[in-house]
């Protein structure tokens, strides 16, 4: 059943095709069942290969396809190959599944579009297509097809209303800014193929760790090139700041691209080049800074957001920060753990997001909102268990064991210990502060005057509440998984992905010691949800009183504004580069051009003063010329 790996990226782009070359002509039935239904099959294939390939993992547990050689020039012949292991298999069960149920979503939330529904679903597919290459490339060639594919169709599906000069720009800025980390990542693999000859990604991985020496400036330089490109893809500081704005997409876009595609490319690049981080130690310790940093300035920027989308989007840079504090610290497994719960309730949330904003006719100011607990009770209920993982609320949740995981790994880490440790834990409680926050505004407060404006309420369709109930479940049962790590023995999930990544090597410490900061974690979940259900509802006139307070109206602007990065890059880079585009408009480059245009123009002119009429001068123009050439002739 190995064999039938290829078709997992070939049925969403066999469905790109389609409905790029006959979708005008197809129903919006035939487009629903071809966009949703090409990633169905490929999720299928995906089971039937991964249960093939867990119970008879073929040789080193590794599998690899090669469909034909791409390139044959000068003994550099990359090919057409896919490379399927423990870690490959986690991720693309992740986009396929959760991207199915993504699509399904979308075949009831898109039909209200008068126009672009066969294109929405074509780009859509593409992007599934384009993750799934980029997880299974067997050479760092392929994988950047498959990431330069997806960087594509974010810009065609962040701008996919293209309409309105917002979401244009939008595009255009997530295009642009993630351009930079692309080219830091180009640079590592010319550098890459220069040293090492090679762009296959083991042998590369095993001729890294026998000629780069640990520590040295060639392989410190490699693995931040590489960071580069997987801190431009996942949103991570500096380059962060395009996530809030690719809200202008389709609530179903924001899903995907948040929950099983572009952020977590990022993720996987450094777990897949795992050995390169490794050689350089300084870097991967700056791989635990980031993260840090990020989570924190992402959820200080979440809290004062009203736009129910932007809270989730800085959120999703606030838990990808978590995955990349795991990667720093050596945490592979924990790291793809969190990814893979966070894709499930992330996609249930902006899902749930996305069918309370339908059905307030595309409201997204949750100051608007109020009282949808009891108008809206299974999207309430649903959304209410993707808050709660988000959140980590202990025992009940996935996300609690996910991210307790990091918090405890960070903590017995060897390059920042308490640190990193109270950086995540200062992390977790504004998640449950931000995530209860938009709970409380949404569905618990007062019904606002517009909700009450459109009652009664209608309820979404069965194709909104089956993935919606679908994540549901997963959101609460999928940390089963790896529930033995609370008891001291070694995880099913750590244990299949250890075949293919390094196992952690933290300090050891008592079981009693990680029940006590397991404790911990719990009290920052339960202890910030506490809080704010105190400011919200229970005494709202305190946040009045802080709202009052001199330094707070500066410090929310600071923080809705995303800690001003954007004003930052528009003076330091956006305006410099505008002024020398207009300085430099009438350049000495153009000029040269502009004189080759105008000789050509002249000598047009004049052969035109040729064109008389007269037949006799035509007649005479060419004895002229025959007797000029025949005299060249004699005389040369």
């Amino acid at each position: 059943m190995l064999e039938l790996l290829w078709l997992i990226p070939a049925f969403p782009l066999l469905g790109f095709l389609v409905l790029m070359l006959a979708g005008s002509r197809l129903s919006r039935t035939e487009v629903a069942c071809v966009g949703a239904g090409s990633v169905g099959l490929s999720a299928v294939v995906t089971l039937v290969v991964g249960l093939s390939f867990m119970a008879a993992p073929p040789a080193g547990a590794r599998f690899t396809q090669t469909l034909w050689v791409w390139l044959d020039v000068a003994g550099f012949r990359p090919a057409f190959a896919f490379y399927l292991d423990a870690l490959s298999l986690t991720m693309i069960f992740v986009v396929t599944f959760v991207g199915f149920l993504i699509h399904l979503y979308s075949v009831e939330y898109m039909m209200e579009e008068e126009e672009g529904y066969s294109r929405f679903f074509a780009y859509m597919n593409l992007f599934v297509c384009a993750m799934l290459t980029l997880l299974l490339a067997d050479n760092l060639m392929l994988l950047l097809l498959g990431w330069e594919g997806v960087g594509l169709c974010s810009y065609l599906l962040i701008g996919f209303f293209y309409k309105e000069e917002a979401n244009g720009q939008a595009a255009s800025k997530a295009f642009i800014v993630t351009r930079v980390g692309d080219t830091a990542m180009l640079m590592a693999l010319f550098l890459l193929f220069a040293e090492l000859g090679t762009l296959d990604i083991q042998e590369l991985l095993q001729r890294a760790g026998q000629q780069f020496q640990p520590g040295s400036g060639l392989a410190t330089a490699v693995a931040l090139l590489l960071l580069g490109g997987a801190v431009g893809k996942s949103a991570q500081l500096p380059l962060q700041t395009w996530l809030p704005d690719a809200m202008a997409g389709p609530t179903p876009v924001s899903a995907l691209i948040h929950a099983a595609t572009m952020v977590t490319a990022g993720v996987y690049l450094i777990a897949r080049t795992h050995v390169l981080f490794a050689l350089a130690p300084a870097v991967l310790t700056l791989v635990a800074v980031i993260g840090t940093l990020t989570l924190l300035m992402a959820g200080f920027a979440a809290l004062v957001q009203y736009d129910i989308k932007r809270v989730l989007a800085y959120s999703t840079i606030s838990q990808i920060g978590y995955m990349f504090l795991a990667l720093g610290v050596g945490a592979w497994s924990a790291a793809l753990f969190h990814f893979m719960i966070h894709a499930f309730f992330k996609a249930l949330l902006f899902l749930g997001a996305g069918a309370v904003i339908m059905c307030l006719h595309h409201e997204q100011d949750m100051y608007r909102m109020g009282g949808l607990r009891r108008l809206m009770p299974f999207t309430f209920w649903c959304f209410l268990i993707g808050s709660g993982a988000l959140a980590a609320i202990p025992v009940v949740t996935a996300g609690f064991y996910s991210k307790d995981l990091i918090i405890w790994n960070a903590y017995n880490s060897e390059i920042g210990g308490v640190w990193l440790w109270a950086g995540a834990f200062a992390g977790a409680f504004l998640t449950s502060i931000y995530t209860f926050r938009m709970v409380f505004l949404t569905f618990y407060r007062d019904a606002t005057e517009w909700v009450k404006k459109l009652m009664p309420i209608q309820q979404p369709g069965p194709c909104v509440h089956i993935p919606l109930g679908v994540l549901a479940v997963l959101s609460v049962a999928a940390g089963v998984i790896e529930l033995p790590h609370t008891m001291g023995k070694l995880a099913l999930f750590t244990g299949f992905l250890n075949t293919a990544l390094p196992a952690y090597h933290g300090a050891h410490a008592s079981y009693g010691t990680e029940l006590l900061f397991e404790l911990l974690a719990a009290a920052a979940s339960l202890g910030g949800i506490y809080l704010v259900w105190v400011l919200v509802m229970g005494r709202p006139g305190v946040m009045q009183r802080i709202a009052a307070l001199p330094w707070a109206s500066d410090l929310e602007r600071l923080w809705l504004s995303g800690w001003g990065f954007d004003r930052l890059y528009d003076t330091l880079f956006v305006q410099p580069y505008l002024w020398c585009a207009r300085v430099n408009k009438d350049d000495f480059i153009d000029g040269g051009y502009r004189a080759v245009a105008f000789v050509t123009e002249m000598l047009h002119f004049v052969a035109t003063l040729t064109q008389t009429g007269a037949v006799r001068w035509y007649a005479t123009g060419i004895a002229v010329g025959a007797v000029l050439t025949v005299g060249l002739v004699i005389l040369l």
